[in-house]
């Protein structure tokens, strides 16, 4: 088998044929299931190992497929759909039916630089508090957090987060604050080695970086945090209405 020429107009790169042949596979194959080498398909398809290469790294970084070290290539599990709503990580974990857990990476007060300091409204070089979190479901790696918060509005926040996994619930049970209204931003990027250690991927793998700066009903800043999701295993859900 070798790969159908195109119309002399229509310039497919190569690799982007080898994708297609190994999605047709892929979707007669359920979930952990083995891929043809890439010897086989250099065979297949009389095409180069480069080339071969391209396409599979492709389907690695959509999530499609899945790398074992020394073992091959295979079906990789479908992604994880997450709902995006003004709720704890916690309690849109519990309402998609999984169990949630944090590992408290590190806390801290820090001074504001300028960004985080407009974003919280506070003065540049107020104190805040530095929460980083590995937010977890049903014990996989889910996403990596950074929050920022005043430390003068939630004195001794790092200690009541040590006894709690919601942020939060902490701050409607000690503070009286509840969160209601977001602004959210989704960007791509790729994993940085410490990134990349923290959710079991690889360095330079896809990454989705949520942004959210979220207020209370007077429009208050509440917190401001950046979270770092597996590109390849998570997409992200919400519903939209015209009201």
């Amino acid at each position: 088998m070798s790969i159908p020429e195109q119309p002399k107009d229509f310039r497919e790169p190569k690799y982007y044929a080898v994708k297609r042949h190994l999605l047709d596979i892929i979707g007669t194959l359920t979930a952990g299931s083995p891929v043809p080498t890439e010897r086989l398909l250099m065979a297949q398809l009389g095409t180069s190992r480069t080339t071969v290469r391209q396409a599979l790294a492709e389907l690695v970084g959509e999530g499609r497929l899945v790398r074992r070290q020394g073992s091959g290539t295979y079906v990789a599990e479908p992604k994880v759909s997450w709902p995006l709503r003004m709720t704890s990580f916690t309690e849109q974990a519990n309402a998609t039916g999984r169990a949630a857990s944090t590992h408290l990476i590190d806390a801290r007060r820090d001074r504001a630089d300028e960004e985080i300091a407009t974003r919280l409204g506070l003065r540049a070089g107020g104190p805040v508090h530095r929460i980083e979190r590995l937010r977890l479901v049903d014990d996989t790696p889910m996403a990596l957090e950074t929050s920022h918060l005043s430390a003068a509005r939630f004195p001794g926040l790092a200690k009541h987060l040590r006894r709690t996994d919601s942020l939060y619930q902490v701050l409607r049970d000690e503070y009286g604050v509840v969160p209601v209204t977001a602004e959210e931003t989704i960007e791509t990027a790729t994993a940085t080695p410490r990134e990349a250690e923290l959710l079991d991927t690889e360095t330079g793998a896809p990454i989705l970086m949520l942004s959210r700066h979220s207020f209370t009903a007077d429009g208050t800043p509440v917190e401001w945090v950046q979270s770092c999701y597996r590109g390849d295993r998570y997409r992200f859900v919400t519903r939209l209405t015209t009201e």
